[in-house]
């Protein structure tokens, strides 16, 4: 009988103890520190990882994630300084650095960094123009960063990175926004067409003068331009240019580059006696009469008439 007491006593007081164990066991994780309650009051020290025991009923432990913790926040809507109504989200990157004042001062943590967030941002928001929101984020996730840290070291938690994810604009500025763009490279655009314009125009200037200097370069080139047009297979391509004006260009160009010499200097041929004026018709009627009134002068007397210019009578024989 009494070894079967002491049996039962000591399977009873192992049965209290495995009970005893395993309510008095915790194991706290790598990334975790644990805080001990007792009554309800903090206990100094911090539980590190690995197995550890508590008094059950008496102390309670709770475990702090010492991880980097990932937090999105809600899209906000703020109008900016310049007057632009924008839609701005953002992320937000902490860890816990001190498990007792995360525990301790503030009931928590992770909704105290959220609405934290959520108000540096409206508030980085109202401070910047939209230029600055679309192109000099660094900056204002540099000032966010420094918004939220502030409070967040009393809470025990250590921000470590804040980025403005995505802006959201209305579509009647995006659509301002998109006729600036393109006017802006149609700008742009000109400008290189008009410079590229001008280094053709000293370039050709300075190929014409070249090509002035040797007649054949002019035909060489046109040749060129025939071949290179033709390469392509797919037109007919037509020149009605004679091969005579190409000759009369070529000799024009000889001419002036090979002027001709000055004429010489000749006498002046005399010239031949004209020929007898004709007799002038006996004057009639009153005319005549007038005439022969008047004595005729050595220079007014009639020439007789050449027996040679008379007419030859005929010739009276049958």
């Amino acid at each position: 009988m009494v070894i079967e007491e002491l049996l039962t006593a000591a399977v009873a007081a192992g049965t209290a103890i495995v009970l005893y164990s395993a309510a008095a066991s915790r194991v706290v994780r790598q990334y975790e520190r644990g805080l001990v309650f007792r009554f309800g009051r903090l206990r100094h020290e911090v539980k590190s990882p690995g197995f550890t025991m508590v008094i059950p009923f008496v102390d309670r432990l709770y475990k702090v994630n010492m991880q980097i913790v990932t937090l999105p926040v809600p899209a906000q809507e703020g109008i900016t300084r310049d007057n632009v109504t924008v839609r701005v989200d953002a992320v937000v990157y902490f860890r816990v650095v001190d498990p007792k004042n995360a525990v301790i001062e503030v009931e928590d943590y992770r909704f105290a960094v959220s609405q934290m967030a959520q108000t540096s941002l409206r508030s980085i928001i109202g401070k910047s123009d939209l230029d600055d929101l679309l192109s000099n984020r660094e900056k204002l996730n540099e000032g966010l960063e420094l918004m939220i840290d502030s409070p967040a070291v009393g809470w025990g938690v250590q921000i470590d990175r804040v980025e403005i994810k995505d802006v959201s604009l209305p579509e009647a500025m995006k659509r301002s926004m998109a006729r600036q763009a393109e006017a802006d490279r149609e700008r742009r655009a000109r400008l290189i067409n008009a410079d590229a314009e001008l280094q053709a125009s000293r370039k050709l200037a300075q190929a014409a003068a070249v090509m002035g200097q040797e007649p054949a370069a002019l035909q060489l080139r046109l040749l060129q331009t025939v071949v290179a047009v033709a390469a392509e297979k797919n037109s007919t391509l037509v020149l009605p240019f004679p091969v005579e004006l190409l000759r009369f260009l070529e000799r024009a160009t000889d001419a002036q580059s090979h002027p001709a010499p000055p004429p010489a200097v000749t006498a002046p041929v005399p010239a031949e006696p004209s020929a007898a004026p004709a007799p002038a018709e006996p004057p009639t009627g009153v005319a005549a009469d007038a005439a022969l009134a008047e004595p005729a002068g050595p220079a007014d007397q009639p020439v007789p008439p050449d027996p040679a210019d008379s007419p030859v009578p005929p010739d009276p024989r049958p």
